[in-house]
C-alpha cells in the first residue's frame, strides 16, 4: 500500500479553476506565477512531502516527543527533516522578498502547505504557526523588531507561536492572567499558558512566542489585553543569540493524537522575568492577534482537508486489494464511502483555494473599492473553511476507517491515526461551534447580511453557465444547487428576522447554518470545477481526470446539497426545544 501519493494533478485543477491562478498572477508581483512555475513547485512539493516527511508520519506518532528539565526533543528524524525544510527555501514561499521570501501567491502556498499537512500533520503545525507570526509581526512590529525578528522567521530558522490560552481562559481570552511590566523600552512577562503548540522543541535555533498579557492598569476583559513578542533566546545586536530568555517548558500534554508536535506548558517570567517587546499599542493585542489567528484557522481547516485526502487515499487503496468473493471496492456502500470522502475533499479543498486565491485579491489589486469587497469575502468564507473543512476531515478518516473493517481499528493498519490526528482540528483555534457563531454574529448579522446575500448572488450566477452546458450532469448539478442557494437564503432570512426577539436564536442556529453554507459552496465549487472540465473537453482534451471531475460533482449535487433542506429545518427549528430542556435533565 502507497504511503502517500501527493495528489498533485487535483490540487493544480482546483489552483487554476477554483483558486483561477490566471487573475492571480496578472496581480502585481504576481506575474511569475505561471503555470508551469506553481507545476513545478508542487511536483517538487510532493516529492519532499512523499519521500521526506511521510515516512516520518508513523514515526512521531509512535515516539512521541520528550521533555527533560526543560527542553523538548521531537521524534526521531523530525529535526533533519526540518532543517532540510528549511534549506529547501519552503517556509518562505509566500513572503515579502526584502525579508527573503520568495514572494509567492497565498493561493499557491496554500497548496503546498496542504501537501505537509497530509505527509505528517504533526510536522506540518511547526510552518503553520511560524508563518501565522511572520503576518502578525509583519502587520504590526516596529521596523526594530522587525529588523530583530522577521528574516530568521521568514526562513523558518526561527520559529514561531501564539500563546492565548491559561489555565483559568480558554476561549474566553479576556479571563487571562499574564502580566506585562515595562522595563525600558522592553516588557517584562511573567505567567503561565496552556496548549502552546511548539512551544518548545529541538528543530529551530530560536522560537519566538507571541504572548497575550496585562499591562498596569490595563481594563478588564479582552479591552485590556497587548501583545508582546517573547523570544527563547534574546538576540545580540549584531543579530547573534544572547543567553536563554526567563521562558521554559514545564510539561508536554499527552495527546489523542499528533504525538509528533509538542504541546506545550510554558512558564514565562518564573525568576527575572521574561524580556518581551511590545507589538502596536497597549491594550490592541487582541485585535492584533487576530492576524495571527485568522491566518491559522484558514491553516486549520486546511489540516483537516489534508488528512482527509491522506486517509481517502489509504481508503481507495484498501479498498483495492482487499477481496471478499471480489475486491470490495465494487460493493455499492463501499463505493458510496469512497465516492463521499472523495466528492468532500475535492469540495473542501476548492474553497479553501477560492478562499486563498482572495486574501490575494485583498491584498495586491490596484483597485481599492474591489480589495475591501474581497476582504470582506475573505472574512466571511474562513470560519466556513476551518468549521466545514475540519469537520469533513474527520468526516473523511473516519469512513476511511470504516472501510478498512475491523483492520481499520487496528494501529497496525495506520488508519487510525488519520482519525486521531484530524480530530483536534475541530478545537484548533477557536472550536466550530465558535466558528459557527462567528458566521453568524459577525457576519451574517453584522452587515445586516450584506455580504453574504453578495455571495449567494455569485452563486447564482453559474445557473446560466450549466444550463447552457447541455449535459444531463450539469443538468442535476444545477437543480441542486438552486434548491441548496434558496435554502440558505431561507435560512438567512429566518435568522434575520427572529434574532431580534429570541437572544438564543443565533447559537441554537448557529452550527446548522454553518453547515448549510459549507455544502452550499462546496456545491458551488464542484459546479464549477465540473463546467471547467467540460470546457477544457469541449476544447479537445482527451483526459480521463476530467469526466471523473464531472462525476464527482454530480454525485456531490446527487447525495450531499440535499442535505442542505434538512439542515434548514434545524435551523428553522429554533431555540424553543433546546432552551425548554431543563438543566437537570441532562
Amino acid at each position: 500500500m502507497p504511503v502517500f501519493t501527493p495528489p498533485v494533478v487535483d490540487m493544480l485543477f482546483a489552483i487554476e479553476e477554483a483558486g483561477e491562478l490566471a487573475r492571480v498572477s496578472s496581480l502585481p508581483d504576481y506575474e511569475e506565477a505561471t503555470p508551469d512555475l506553481v507545476t513545478a513547485v508542487l511536483a517538487e512539493a510532493g516529492r519532499f512531502g512523499a519521500e521526506v516527511l511521510a515516512p516520518l508520519n508513523a514515526i512521531g506518532d509512535r515516539e512521541g516527543c520528550h521533555l527533560d528539565n526543560g527542553r523538548v526533543t521531537l521524534p526521531n528524524g523530525f529535526a533533519a527533516a526540518y532543517r532540510q525544510f528549511v534549506d529547501g527555501g519552503w517556509n518562505a514561499v509566500p513572503f515579502n522578498p526584502d525579508h527573503g521570501g520568495q514572494g509567492l501567491p497565498w493561493l499557491v502556498a496554500t497548496a503546498v502547505q496542504e501537501i505537509w499537512h497530509a505527509a505528517n500533520m504533526s510536522f506540518g503545525l511547526i510552518p503553520m504557526l511560524t508563518q501565522g507570526a511572520v503576518e502578525c509581526l509583519n502587520e504590526h512590529a516596529t521596523p526594530a523588531i522587525k529588523a530583530m525578528f522577521l528574516d530568521k522567521l521568514v526562513s523558518g530558522e526561527w520559529t514561531g507561536t501564539m500563546n492565548l490560552t491559561e489555565p483559568a481562559a480558554g476561549s474566553d481570552v479576556g479571563a487571562l492572567r499574564s502580566k506585562a511590566e515595562p522595563d525600558g523600552d522592553r516588557w517584562r512577562i511573567r505567567g503561565q499558558k496552556i496548549f502552546i503548540t511548539g512551544g518548545e522543541h529541538d528543530a529551530p535555533s530560536n522560537i519566538i512566542h507571541l504572548v497575550l498579557a496585562r499591562v498596569p492598569d490595563a481594563p478588564t476583559g479582552v479591552k485590556g489585553i497587548s501583545l508582546f513578542a517573547v523570544p527563547k533566546y534574546l538576540v545580540n545586536p549584531d543579530g547573534s543569540l544572547g543567553r536563554r530568555n526567563d521562558v521554559k517548558c514545564i510539561k508536554i500534554e499527552e495527546k489523542l493524537g499528533i504525538h509528533g508536535s509538542p504541546t506545550c506548558v510554558m512558564a514565562f517570567g518564573e525568576d527575572e522575568g521574561a524580556v518581551g517587546w511590545l507589538l502596536g499599542k497597549e491594550n490592541q493585542g487582541l485585535t492584533l492577534m487576530f492576524t495571527m489567528m485568522n491566518n491559522a484557522r484558514l491553516a486549520v481547516g486546511l489540516e483537516g482537508i489534508a488528512v482527509g485526502e491522506r486517509a481517502y487515499q489509504k481508503a481507495v487503496a484498501y479498498a483495492r486489494e482487499r477481496v471478499q468473493h471480489v475486491a470490495i471496492i465494487n460493493h455499492p456502500d463501499v463505493r458510496r464511502t469512497l465516492l463521499t470522502s472523495r466528492a468532500l475533499v475535492e469540495a473542501t479543498r476548492a474553497l479553501a483555494y477560492y478562499t486563498a486565491s482572495r486574501i490575494d485579491i485583498s491584498k495586491r489589486h490596484p483597485d481599492a473599492d474591489l480589495r475591501a469587497h474581497t476582504h470582506a469575502r475573505v472574512e466571511l468564507l474562513t470560519p466556513v473553511v476551518k468549521a466545514w473543512g475540519t469537520a469533513s476531515g474527520i468526516q473523511v478518516a473516519d469512513m476511511a476507517i470504516q472501510v478498512f473493517g475491523g483492520m481499520g481499528y487496528i494501529e497496525e493498519s495506520g488508519v487510525a491515526q488519520h482519525l486521531r490526528d484530524a480530530r483536534i482540528t475541530a478545537i484548533y483555534e477557536g472550536t466550530n461551534g465558535i466558528q459557527a457563531m462567528d458566521l453568524v454574529n459577525r457576519k451574517l448579522l453584522r452587515d445586516g447580511g450584506a455580504a453574504f446575500r453578495d455571495l449567494l448572488n455569485e452563486i447564482r450566477t453559474l445557473d446560466a453557465e450549466l444550463a447552457a452546458a447541455g449535459s444531463e450532469s450539469c443538468t442535476v448539478i444545477r437543480h441542486a444547487l438552486e434548491q441548496a442557494v434558496s435554502a440558505a437564503t431561507r435560512a438567512a432570512d429566518f435568522i434575520h428576522a427572529g434574532h431580534g426577539g429570541d437572544a438564543a436564536l443565533a447559537g441554537a442556529a448557529a452550527s446548522p447554518f454553518l453547515e448549510l453554507v459549507g455544502i452550499t459552496c462546496g456545491g458551488w465549487m464542484m459546479a464549477r470545477l465540473a463546467l471547467a472540465a467540460h470546457r477544457r473537453m469541449a476544447d479537445g482534451a482527451d483526459d480521463p481526470f476530467l469526466p471523473a471531475k464531472i462525476a464527482t460533482a454530480r454525485f456531490f449535487a446527487e447525495a450531499l446539497l440535499p442535505k442542505t433542506g434538512a439542515l434548514l429545518a434545524a435551523v428553522q427549528a429554533g431555540s424553543g426545544s433546546i432552551q425548554a430542556f431543563r438543566d437537570d435533565w441532562f
